[in-house]
């Protein structure tokens, strides 16, 4: 699956620093939200009520993944989504791992390595 197909997706879950404004999981939630997604940030390790601690928090459906996290974290917010029935995870450059893609093929999981920002430019958005 390309990522311009996942674009055509609503729900997104932001996985990384999404409260921080110079880490770009706070940029692609922030660029997201201005253009009419509903995004869900996550980060495992942040102590604010702002912010989901995983993806089983989100009682709503969640139809894309942004990983914007170290591989070793992601590799676990992948397995989690794979339990959870979320089969789209967009792979931003630095969060990847063989370990990650590997799973993603193992468990049927669309994935693509790129940047969410990229994409969106493409749409003029």
């Amino acid at each position: 699956m390309l990522g311009q197909e996942m674009l055509n997706e609503k729900k997104w879950a932001v996985v990384g620093d999404v409260l921080n404004p110079s880490k770009f999981a706070c940029i692609i939630k922030n660029r997201l939200i201005g253009n009419g997604y509903q995004v869900f940030p996550v980060n495992p390790r942040s102590q604010s009520p702002e912010v989901y601690h995983s993806l089983g928090e989100i009682k709503e459906g969640i139809d894309v993944i942004d990983l914007c996290i170290n591989p070793h974290t992601g590799l676990d917010i992948v397995k989690e989504a794979a339990a959870l029935g979320i089969e789209k995870i967009f792979i931003q450059p630095g969060a990847e791992s063989e370990e990650i893609i590997d799973f993603c093929k193992e468990k049927n999981l669309q994935n693509y390595l790129g940047c969410v920002l990229v994409e969106l430019s493409k749409r003029g958005m």
